[in-house]
């Protein structure tokens, strides 16, 4: 939801001596108080910690539809539907009026620990490790609860001098009992401040024999952008993908002066998607009878990739778990779907739509389906063309960081010359032209998902 091409240093706010700050001074005028409840959350905390994302043209703005600036915050907060597709789909507004705990602000805001069981996207303000203070966030709760007025002061100001922060709790991902599975891990590293970092660990699995992965599940600390799981094309023989790189050592794809470390991407050119996520959580189970195979003796190369907005350093870590059966319970061996499209151009100042065409050379059963773009991307379409000519759009996603996994409870058949189509539009508001590249500044186009 956030705009990386211009970094944003969100600054932890310090309350005001006088929070409560209905009197005067008798020595003269006391300081300004905004009139009504509404209005304080505006000034107080729309207008310092939220606004210099989301204001008219920022991508952060563009891609959530939600500019809170003060021409604009009520009215597209308090009844207003959201464009994130699991608030959405499980009936939240962005502001209920009389109901915290079915806004999505509230939801968005509070990073109380236990308080989310659903993934509705960043915490916000996003790229800080605390959130507002618990007293700004009870402030919040308690004008939603008294009908969210626009004007009128119906929360108590005393409760803003609760200064105490929210901490932005993470609790490791268990791991699977034994005989069950298998968990990788990228341990705790460090994103340095309004940076971001994207790095590789080769990890060797050393099972003795094939593997049948029938649950995918992942975790990672806030700041995510992705995780991935690549095995290696072993038809490749010749340089670089003869060799593998070092197990259990980093390798960042970026040198300390910002340039690309080539050596450490080299192994990219021999990867095979096996398994990834674009949330910080992730859970997805195989159909009955169906699973992913891993070889025997296999290696994983696991790819992460954070985004620091923040003025301090910020934690990044990976788990994923692999969950197995036994060969015997398997009717259908799966197979991961990556269509990319890497020769793309999106011109300076210009919205762009990029349109590609998947054609299946043999009859594909897709099991779900999620996307990949970067920063500039507004909508990413995914489309069933059958040969007939007819599309369908299966998939819709507007949340370039953090792209829905769809699931088909009725898998799509798509038989010899039926194509998976995306329908990508991008809006380029730089003064130069850009493509498909790595960095968050650059651009993706990828269909990712799971199929037999």
């Amino acid at each position: 939801m956030s705009n990386l091409r211009s970094v944003v240093s969100i600054l932890s706010l310090a309350l005001l001596a006088a929070c409560s700050g209905e009197s005067t001074n008798a020595n003269g005028p006391g300081p300004t108080i905004p009139d009504g409840s509404f209005a304080r959350i505006q000034t107080d905390i729309l207008n310092k910690q939220c606004i210099s994302c989301h204001s008219t043209g920022m991508s952060f703005a563009r891609q959530s539809q939600l500019v809170l600036t003060s021409d604009s915050a009520y009215q597209q907060l308090v009844g207003a539907a959201s464009v994130q597709q699991i608030a959405n789909a499980d009936g939240l507004p962005r502001v209920k009026a009389f109901h915290a705990d079915s806004s999505l602000l509230y939801h968005k805001l509070a990073w109380v620990p236990g308080h989310h069981n659903r993934d509705y996207g960043l915490l916000m303000p996003s790229g800080t490790t605390q959130g507002l203070t618990a007293g700004q966030l009870e402030y919040i709760r308690r004008w939603i609860e008294a009908g969210a007025p626009r004007t009128g002061h119906v929360a108590d100001t005393l409760v803003l001098k609760d200064a105490r922060t929210q901490t932005a709790t993470f609790s490791p991902l268990a791991a699977p009992a034994a005989g069950t599975g298998l968990q990788l891990v990228v341990d705790s590293f460090a994103i340095s401040p309004t940076q971001e970092r994207e790095l590789f660990v080769y990890r060797r699995v050393s099972n003795p024999t094939d593997l049948y992965i029938t649950r995918i599940q992942s975790r990672m600390r806030p700041g995510s952008h992705h995780l991935l799981l690549y095995q290696f094309d072993d038809t490749k023989t010749t340089f670089p993908c003869n060799s593998r790189p070092a197990p259990d050592v980093v390798r960042d794809i970026k040198n300390a002066d910002g340039s690309f470390n080539l050596l450490n991407m080299l192994p990219m050119a021999c990867h095979v998607y096996f398994a990834g996520a674009m949330t910080p959580d992730f859970d997805y189970n195989f159909p009955a009878g169906v699973a992913l195979k891993l070889p025997a003796n296999s290696s994983l190369d696991f790819n992460v990739h954070y985004v620091n907005r923040a003025p301090i350093d910020l934690p990044g870590q990976a788990f994923a778990n692999l969950y197995t059966t036994d060969r015997s319970k398997v009717t259908t061996v799966a197979r991961t779907l990556n269509y990319p499209n890497t020769s793309f151009t999106l011109p300076a100042k210009q919205r762009t739509t990029i349109r590609t065409v998947f054609t299946m050379g043999t009859k594909t059963t897709i099991l779900g389906l999620t996307s990949h773009m970067h920063s500039m991307g507004e909508r990413y379409e995914i489309h069933v063309r059958k040969a007939n000519g007819s599309e369908t759009t299966v998939y819709t996603n507007l949340d370039w960081e953090h792209p829905g996994f769809q699931n088909f409870d009725t898998p799509l058949v798509l038989e010899l010359g039926d194509a998976l189509v995306s329908v990508v539009t991008y809006n380029n508001v730089t003064d130069h032209t850009i493509g498909f590249g790595l960095a968050s500044t650059d651009e993706m186009n990828i269909i990712f998902g799971y199929a037999y």
